[in-house]
C-alpha cells in the first residue's frame, strides 16, 4: 500500500527508526492483530497498537463497562458504564487513529468458535482474566499457527511471554492445566494495582509490533515476571517441554475443549 503525505507525517517518528522504514510502517498498516479480553491489559494494548497504525484490530469481549474497570481500564470512560466494552472501545480507536479498522466481536472465546476468529488474524493478543480463555487461546493459536503474547496481573504482579506456536514453548509447556476451582484469589477479591496493567500490556503490544515487523528479539522461551513495588524485571527460561500434551511429538490435545471456568492464579490474573 502506498502511504498518504498525512500518513508519512503521523508515522514519521515509526518510520525514522531501523528496521521499520517506510516498508515497515506500510506492513504495520496491512497487519491484522486480535485482542481476547479488553479490559486493564486490552485497553493499553489496543490503544498504542491503534496509535501505532495497525491496519486491522479484532477486539473480542462480551461484558459490558463496570465502575469497578475504570480503576484501570483506561479505554473507557465514566459515562460508559452498562454499555458494551467493544462498541465503547471500538469508538475510542478510530478516535485516536482513523486509518485503522476495528472488528468487534461481543462474544465469550469458546471451543466452538475461536479458531474461526483467530484465523483472521496474524498476531493475539491474550489479555483475558480467567484460565478457560487463556489455555483455550494457547490451543487455538497453536492448532492455527497464529503466534501471540500471553499476560497476566495480579495485585503488584505482571507476567508475560510470546509463543510462535511450533517453534517456542507454548503455554501448556509452562503451565501443564488450570489450578483446582476456588484454589486462587480473583482480581476483585486480591486487589491490582490500577498502573500495572499498563506495564504489562504496552509491553504486550511491543510484542506485537517486534513479531509483525521481524525486528529485536522476542521474549520466546522467556517468562518475563515483573513487580511493581520494587520495580524489578526477572526473565525466567522456559522451554518446550517434550511431554507437553499440546504441541509435544505424541500430544494427546488435537482438537479444541472448554476448559473449565476457574478464577486465576496469583500471577496470571488480570481482572
Amino acid at each position: 500500500m502506498s502511504l498518504t503525505d498525512q500518513q508519512i507525517e503521523r508515522y514519521h517518528r515509526n518510520m525514522i527508526l531501523e528496521g521499520v522504514g517506510r516498508a515497515g510502517q506500510e506492513k504495520l498498516l496491512a497487519s491484522k492483530v486480535l485482542t481476547i479480553g479488553v479490559g486493564g491489559l486490552g485497553s493499553p494494548a489496543s490503544l498504542y497498537l491503534a496509535a501505532a497504525g495497525i491496519g486491522t484490530i479484532g477486539l473480542l469481549d462480551s461484558d459490558q463497562v463496570d465502575s469497578s474497570n475504570l480503576q484501570r481500564q483506561i479505554v473507557y470512560q465514566a459515562d460508559e458504564v452498562g454499555q458494551r466494552k467493544v462498541t465503547c472501545a471500538r469508538e475510542r480507536l478510530q478516535a485516536i487513529n482513523p486509518d485503522v479498522t476495528v472488528q468487534t466481536y461481543d462474544l465469550r472465546a469458546r471451543a466452538d468458535n475461536i479458531r474461526e476468529i483467530v484465523r483472521q488474524y496474524d498476531f493475539v493478543i491474550d489479555a483475558v482474566d480467567n484460565f478457560a480463555s487463556k489455555f483455550l487461546i494457547n490451543d487455538a493459536c497453536y492448532l492455527e499457527r497464529i503466534p501471540f503474547v500471553h499476560g497476566g496481573i495480579l495485585q503488584f504482579d505482571g507476567q508475560m511471554m510470546t509463543v510462535i506456536p511450533g517453534r517456542s514453548a507454548c503455554y501448556r509447556c509452562v503451565f501443564p492445566g488450570p489450578p483446582p476451582a476456588g484454589a486462587v484469589p480473583t482480581g476483585a477479591q486480591a486487589g491490582v494495582l490500577g498502573v500495572l496493567p499498563g506495564v504489562i500490556g504496552s509491553l504486550q503490544a511491543t510484542e506485537a509490533i517486534k513479531c509483525l515487523l521481524g525486528i529485536g528479539d522476542l521474549l520466546t522461551d522467556i517468562l518475563l515476571t515483573y513487580h511493581a513495588l520494587t520495580m524489578r524485571f526477572r526473565r525466567v527460561p522456559v522451554g518446550r517441554n517434550p511431554d507437553c500434551g499440546l504441541c509435544a511429538q505424541n500430544a494427546e490435545i488435537s482438537e479444541l475443549r472448554d476448559e473449565v471456568l476457574v478464577t486465576c492464579y496469583r500471577k496470571d490474573c488480570q481482572h
